[in-house]
């Protein structure tokens, strides 16, 4: 079984081991970094050994970007020995009394009866895992992007649509509606452009949406003031035509996970292939929704099941098909190793089995650990370019991702390249992330920007602001290491194809190469020449390349400098 599912010790299965979390004996031993700490118990603690395991969680909760989880219970083996009902009690007590000295908030995500060590007549003993949340000093709430993936027809906006609006779907769409933004896409029911919705949980696990059962109609701004952790989901198109603008949300917006989703009556079809491909080139940690089980039989659907379980074991994933709540949690727990694939099977239409879907969302972990976090915040600022707007009597705005530094108010950075090569000096306005106003953008966080009236040069996509200091230069040529994925013939000097380069997307062409050409599966050093403007790179950006059925994947090895800063 893959190094993926030791997270947990799973009693054997013969017919499908990975999904069946029927027993749990043993956890791997402790690790000293990490968010994740192992308790024996924690009863009736002295003073200074309470200040010890304030601090001990504060540093667990730092390590893993405001989460941790506490196994209580268990010896720093990873035995689970379990504890009685009254010392369970006296340290859960503990735990919220460390977590009420931090404002942290306590869920209690399992647990589990243990038999070790019991003698006959005794009762059972408990262990039980906790899930510690405390929004970081520097951050609202902590935030996940998440890009969702799938064939045309599948359910991918209905689906959203159901998270974020708390309501069933009638069966004919009416839960996609609020999610579209064009009247082509209401009259079709099909996604062309890349649309953003937000899902939040509070400190206690509970989903915050739109249609809050508790607080009433919520609007995104209330969302984000009450959500401890909030989800951005990034839907995109599934039709075919609209790859290009699928291609741009996965890249451009740098998504830290994938959802990819599959209709269970029509199986594995279409774009899913394509999809899921794109989703691994890009190196993004992906889990699959089945929708429309409410439509076939449980036959129909374990074929589909099947179909996703030889796919994506042929693409070295370890398929975990979801049967439980403790199923949900393991998987969201060891998702991040990036080989386990969690499988869910839902409908839009009942409700079945959407519970399983949140509370997985609840319980993922960010991407990125506290070690690279750091040192992303440490690089001097790069903020890259998706969208373009005018507001009156406020100017120009542009959207984007910030990928390294921090942006604040009134900020000085430089905005280009033009289609000169050259960058002009700007000045940061105001901020806004979900519609609501901040001060400050970090590493990872999706923003718009305020940059006032701006009538030197045209704001398109594919621009970046960026700190005075990085000296930035632009490129019309660059030189890339490229595998082609699939040709029907040859790539030769000469071939003009679109490539994807983050928030870049511009047709260039091979204008030479280390070999005369290059087939399907094979890998080439190749040097690029854009077409109509210059662009900003970076040496070691991913690289995607189309042409219309031909794909290639590589990455950037040098960038030939165009122009210098025009001061």
């Amino acid at each position: 079984m893959a190094n993926a599912l030791n997270m947990m010790d799973f009693s054997p299965s013969r017919e499908n081991p990975p999904a069946s979390a029927c027993s749990m004996s043993k956890l791997p031993p402790e690790a000293e970094e990490g968010n994740i700490e192992y308790k024996l118990k924690l009863v009736n603690p002295s003073a200074s050994r309470f200040e010890h395991l304030v601090t001990q969680m504060k540093w667990r909760l730092r390590e893993g970007q405001g989460e941790a989880i506490y196994e209580i219970g268990v010896e720093d083996n990873g035995l689970l020995v379990g504890l009685t009902q009254e010392e369970m009690e006296a340290s859960l007590t503990t735990v919220h009394r460390m977590a009420d000295k931090l404002d942290a908030t306590i869920t209690v995500l399992r647990q589990r009866e243990v038999d070790y060590d019991i003698e006959e007549g005794e009762p059972p003993r408990k262990a039980c895992e906790l899930l510690v949340r405390r929004v970081p000093d520097d951050q609202q709430f902590i935030d996940l992007r998440v890009a969702v993936l799938g064939n045309v027809d599948v359910g991918k906006s209905t689906l959203l649509g159901v998270l974020t609006q708390g309501e069933l779907d009638n069966g004919r769409g009416r839960a996609r509606l609020n999610l579209f933004r064009h009247l082509h896409e209401i009259q079709s029911g099909r996604t062309s452009s890349i649309s953003h919705e937000i899902l939040g949980f509070n400190g206690r696990g509970e989903v915050i949406n739109y249609s809050d059962s508790q607080q009433g109609c919520l609007t995104a701004e209330e969302i984000c003031e009450s959500a401890s952790k909030l989800l951005t989901l990034i839907d995109l198109a599934g039709h075919h035509k609209y790859l290009k603008t699928t291609i741009s949300g996965l890249t451009g917006y740098s998504p830290d996970f994938a959802m990819l989703v599959v209709s269970a009556n029509t199986g594995v079809a279409g774009t899913t292939r394509e999809h899921l491909g794109l989703a691994l080139a890009l190196q993004v940690p992906i889990f699959v929704v089945v929708s429309k089980i409410d439509l076939c039989p449980e036959m129909i659907t374990a074929r589909t099941v099947n179909q996703l379980q030889r796919l994506l074991t042929g693409c070295r994933k370890v398929p975990f098909e979801i049967k439980s709540d403790d199923d949900a949690v393991t998987a969201a727990r060891s998702f991040n190793d990036n080989s386990v694939c969690p499988i869910f099977l839902a409908s839009n239409v009942t409700g079945q089995n959407l519970d399983r879907l949140k509370k997985f969302l609840h319980v993922l972990p960010p991407s990125h650990n506290s070690e690279v976090q750091e040192k992303l915040t440490q690089e001097l600022t790069e903020y890259q370019i998706d969208e373009v707007y005018s507001v009156p009597d406020v100017g120009k705005v542009v959207s984007g991702t910030l990928f390294g530094g921090i942006v604040r108010e009134q900020d000085e950075l430089l905005l280009g390249p033009d289609e000169a090569g050259h960058f002009h000096p700007v000045q940061i306005n105001s901020i806004h992330r979900n519609r609501s106003p901040c001060r400050v953008v970090r590493p990872g966080q999706a923003a718009t920007l305020a940059v006032g009236e701006w009538d030197k040069i045209m704001l398109r996509k594919g621009m970046v602001l960026v700190s005075e200091k990085l000296y930035p230069t632009s490129c019309i040529e660059f030189e890339a290491d490229i595998s082609v994925l699939f040709h029907t013939t040859k790539v030769c000097k000469g071939f003009q194809a679109t490539l994807h380069i983050g928030n870049v997307c511009q047709t260039a062409i091979i204008v030479d190469m280390n070999k005369p050409c290059m087939k399907t599966n094979e890998h080439a050093q190749v040097r690029f020449r854009f077409i109509k403007h210059p662009e900003y790179l970076r040496e070691g950006s991913r690289l995607l390349l189309r042409e219309g059925s031909t794909k290639g994947i590589g990455h950037v090895t040098r960038v030939h400098t165009y122009c210098n800063v025009d001061r």
